[in-house]
C-alpha cells in the first residue's frame, strides 16, 4: 500500500562531479534556501536573489571569512522547473579538490547541509519531476559501462517503461472499477462486468507482461555484462586469442605448453555489450602443484561463468586421452550451442588440414563452431558475431521498440504481478465471488505500483537510492 513521504524542507548541497583534477567541478545545492546560500557567498553584477531562472552569472565566491575561493560560473534553476523540483544552483568552479570542498564547505557554512547520496534524485522523485524508474534509470546511466546498457537506460529515462506500466495498471484499475461497482450491487443482481471480456482482457495483460518479464533475460545482459571464458587443452591458442579480442597484447604467448598459470581478466565491448573475459590455465592432467592450482580456478571459473569460449588446435592431432578429457569437460559443464561456442584455431598454419579440422569438429558436435586464426585474425569477425549471437539468444531489440527489462527489481516484482493475475483468472474460471477477483486484481495493481513509484515505501527508496553517488 502507498504511504505519506517526506519531502524535505531543508537545502542540501553536495560536489556533483568526480573528485580529483580537472577543468571544471559542480557544487549543487538545492531546497528553499538555494538561492539564498549562493548569493551569500557570490559577488558579481548580478544579485541572485533577483535574476530570473536558467541564467548563467559569473563571478568569485567567498568563503564564510569573505575571503576569495575562486572565480565561478553560477547556473541558476528556479523550482517547480528545475532537476529536483526546488529551487537549485549549480556553482562551477576551477578543478581540484582544494578548492572544489572549499566552495562547498562555504555553502555548508551559508546554511546548507551535506545531502546524502542520490538525495537530488530522491528529491525529484518526490517533487514528481521523475517516477521510480526514471530515478533508477539516473543511477544505471551512471553506472553505464557498454552502448547497450546506455541506450537502455536512456530509454527508461525517457518515460518508455513507465508509460507501459501505466498503461497497464489502467486497464486494471478500469477492470476493478466495474467489479466494484457491481458489488455495490449484488443485492439487485446488476452485471457490469461482462466476466467472458474480462477473461479476455486479463489474458491480454499477462501477455504483455510476459513480454516485460522475457526481456529481462537481454535486459541482464545489457545491464551487465556478460563473462566469458576461454578455456582448452595447453597451448591451443587460447591466450593468443585473448590478445587478438583485445587487439593488444596482455597475455604471454609462448610455445611451450602451461605458460598461463592462473587466471587473466580483461573487459571489452562487441557490439554494444560489456564483456569480461577470463583466459584460463590449459586442462590437461598433471603433477605440477602450481598448474593442478590453475587447473583448479579453470573449472571454477567454468561454473561461473556465461559463456565459454572452447578453444582447440586444428594443426595438430587430437589425441584420445585429450578427446576423452574435453568430452568429459563438456558433459560436466553441460556445454551446449546455447552456453559454449568451439573456436577451432590455428587454421593459418600449413599443417591444419581437413582431417584436423574434421576431428575437431567431431569432438564439439553439438556446439556452435567457428573456425579462426587468432594470430592472423581469419574469422575473429564469425567469432565475435557468434559471441554476441549466442548470449542475446538470436533476439535484438531495436531502438524503436526499446522497453526491455534491466532491473532485478522490476523483474521480480512483475513476476509477482503476473502470479496475481493468473490468481484472479482461476477465481473467474471457477466462478468465484467477484470479491475474491478484486483482491487478486488490485494486488496487481499495487505491485505494478512499485515499479513506478505510485505505491511505495521508505524501505524502497532506501533501497533504490543508496546505489546513488553523492551529489545525484
Amino acid at each position: 500500500m502507498s504511504v505519506a513521504l517526506v519531502i524535505e524542507s531543508d537545502t542540501i548541497s553536495a560536489i556533483s562531479t568526480p573528485l580529483g583534477g580537472g577543468g571544471i567541478s559542480v557544487i549543487r545545492v538545492s531546497g528553499p534556501s538555494a538561492i539564498e546560500i549562493a548569493a551569500r557567498g557570490f559577488r558579481g553584477r548580478a544579485d541572485l536573489a533577483l535574476v530570473p531562472s536558467q541564467t548563467a552569472h559569473f563571478g568569485t565566491f567567498l568563503n564564510a571569512a569573505g575571503t576569495p575561493i575562486d572565480d565561478v560560473v553560477v547556473l541558476l534553476f528556479k523550482g517547480p522547473h528545475s532537476y529536483t523540483g526546488e529551487d537549485v544552483v549549480e556553482v562551477s568552479c576551477h578543478g581540484g579538490m582544494l578548492v572544489t570542498r572549499e566552495v562547498l564547505e562555504a555553502t555548508i557554512a551559508y546554511g546548507a547541509r551535506p545531502a546524502e547520496p542520490g538525495e537530488f534524485t530522491k528529491r525529484a522523485f518526490l517533487n514528481g519531476r521523475m517516477d521510480l524508474t526514471q530515478a533508477e534509470a539516473v543511477a544505471d546511466l551512471i553506472y553505464a559501462r557498454s552502448e547497450k546498457a546506455h541506450r537502455a537506460s536512456l530509454c527508461q529515462l525517457r518515460g518508455d517503461l513507465s508509460e507501459k506500466i501505466n498503461a497497464i495498471r489502467d486497464r486494471l484499475t478500469d477492470a476493478i472499477g466495474l467489479l466494484e461497482l457491481e458489488l455495490d450491487f449484488v443485492d439487485e443482481g446488476y452485471e457490469f462486468a461482462d466476466k467472458s471480456a474480462l477473461v479476455g482482457q486479463v489474458n491480454e495483460i499477462v501477455g504483455q507482461i510476459d513480454e516485460l518479464i522475457s526481456s529481462y533475460q537481454i535486459g541482464r545482459v545489457y545491464r551487465d555484462g556478460v563473462r566469458v571464458v576461454i578455456a582448452g587443452a595447453p597451448n591451443v591458442g587460447k591466450s593468443s586469442l585473448l590478445n587478438a579480442l583485445l587487439s593488444h597484447d596482455r597475455a604471454i604467448v609462448t610455445d611451450i605448453a602451461g605458460t598461463t598459470r592462473d587466471t587473466i581478466e580483461e573487459s571489452l565491448t562487441i557490439g554494444g555489450l560489456l564483456f569480461t573475459v577470463t583466459d584460463t590455465a590449459g586442462l590437461r592432467e598433471t603433477t605440477d602443484l602450481v598448474e593442478i592450482e590453475g587447473v583448479r580456478r579453470t573449472e571454477e571459473q567454468l561454473s561461473n561463468c556465461d559463456l565459454v569460449i572452447l578453444v582447440l588446435d586444428c594443426s595438430q592431432g587430437i589425441t584420445e586421452r585429450e578427446g576423452t578429457h574435453i568430452g568429459r569437460l563438456i558433459n560436466d559443464h553441460k556445454m551446449s550451442r546455447e552456453t559454449c561456442i568451439a573456436a577451432i584455431n590455428k587454421i593459418d598454419l600449413k599443417r591444419a588440414d581437413e582431417a584436423g579440422l574434421s576431428a575437431a569438429g567431431s569432438l564439439t558436435k553439438g556446439l556452435r563452431t567457428v573456425n579462426i586464426s587468432a594470430k592472423t585474425g581469419e574469422g575473429l569477425g564469425e567469432l565475435k558475431d557468434a559471441i554476441v549471437d549466442t548470449v542475446l539468444k538470436g533476439k535484438h531489440i531495436s531502438s524503436e521498440g526499446c522497453v526491455t527489462i534491466t532491473n532485478s527489481r522490476h523483474y521480480a516484482t512483475l513476476l509477482n504481478a503476473k502470479e496475481s493475475l493468473e490468481l484472479s483468472l482461476q477465481s473467474l474460471a471457477a466462478k468465484e465471488s467477484g470479491e475474491f477477483i478484486v483482491l487478486d486484481l488490485r494486488a496487481a495493481l499495487d505491485a505494478l505500483g512499485t515499479i513506478t513509484g505510485v505505491v511505495t515505501t521508505d524501505d524502497i527508496l532506501d533501497s533504490i537510492f543508496s546505489r546513488f553517488c553523492v551529489g545525484k
